[in-house]
């Protein structure tokens, strides 16, 4: 809805642009009626206001700001890889689904250029917070590889009465895993699967369950919140291996630096200050009273030297 909004957005401020380029004019008729018109400065000071509008024009800035600095950063066909994997995902409603969303095709894509542009940005900038001081709070932290079986149900009671036959003599969790997991990636092979502290494929409270565990052992009903809607999935867990934790940072360097970089790109205030950097380096200047705090979340409020307004 958001996006729907915002590509909207861009339709008006268009216009709008043209008004505001007209200064002491009321610029191009945009309607005419009997005895009236709406002229594109009075359509302009309408929109100018509109919370849809000023995120747009954030949006904008945002886009000249890092392709100026990192456009030779991002390949085109990075961009073009990308729509191909929703045209797959969507097929023939995939116009229909931009469509609905209020883009075009370009849009998208100038949309997926703006974010690859600001992603490695902060990439560069996180790399730069790779001291040993942060490998080491990595380590610390760090669980390595454990592989485990996994039961993935939608319902709480069905949860429970799978736990009940998992925990009973001689059960065959990887059947019960094939019978009853919604986990569609894994079911199939017993609801096998490997990951380490720093894996995204399982919950955070299922990946503290199964490093909680002994070989073999079996997890109670585990609650964690689903990608989809926000809603509650339950998950049981039965350890199958553990890999023992080396005392050698070295070991796990690379997979260090992924977890600290993963982090940092994960980092809502991170990436924010990145993104205010980049504002201030480009020496920001609001030319009309109306956008003269859509900056603030970036860098600070409208008395800072880069959102300063004047009257022209």
């Amino acid at each position: 809805m958001k996006k729907k909004l915002l590509a909207g957005a861009i339709t008006l401020l268009s216009v709008a642009t043209l008004a505001a380029c007209s200064k002491g004019s009321e610029g191009a008729d945009l309607i005419s009626m009997k005895g009236d018109v709406i002229t594109e400065h009075q359509f302009y000071e309408q929109v100018k206001i509109n919370p849809s509008a000023q995120q747009v024009l954030l949006n904008l800035t945002i886009q000249k700001v890092f392709e100026k600095q990192y456009g030779s950063e991002v390949d085109d066909k990075e961009i073009d890889d990308i729509i191909s994997g929703e045209e797959k995902q969507y097929g023939e409603n995939y116009q229909r689904v931009l469509s609905q969303s209020g883009m075009t095709l370009e849009t998208r894509k100038a949309q997926i250029r703006t974010s690859k542009l600001v992603e490695f940005a902060v990439k560069k900038a996180a790399e730069a917070e790779l001291t040993d001081e942060a490998y080491k709070k990595a380590f610390e932290s760090y669980t390595p590889d454990v592989t485990a079986q996994i039961i993935r149900l939608d319902n709480e009671d069905k949860a429970k009465e799978v736990l009940e036959k998992a925990k009973a003599s001689g059960a065959d969790f990887a059947q019960l895993a094939k019978d009853n997991s919604t986990d569609e990636k894994t079911k199939a092979n017993g609801g096998e699967i490997t990951f380490d502290s720093a894996s995204t494929e399982v919950p955070d409270q299922v990946k503290k369950a199964a490093f909680a565990l002994d070989v073999n052992g079996i997890s109670d009903v585990i609650i964690a919140t689903g990608t989809q809607a926000y809603s509650s999935q339950y998950y049981i867990v039965k350890l199958i291996k553990k890999t023992e934790k080396s005392s050698n940072i070295d070991d796990y360097k690379e997979k260090l630096k992924t977890v600290i970089l993963t982090q940092k790109q994960n980092d809502a205030s991170f990436v924010q200050s990145i993104v205010g950097k980049e504002l201030q380096a480009a020496n920001i200047k609001v030319k009309d009273q109306a956008f003269q705090n859509i900056f603030t979340q970036y860098i600070g409020g409208g008395d800072s030297s880069s959102s300063s307004s004047s009257k022209e």
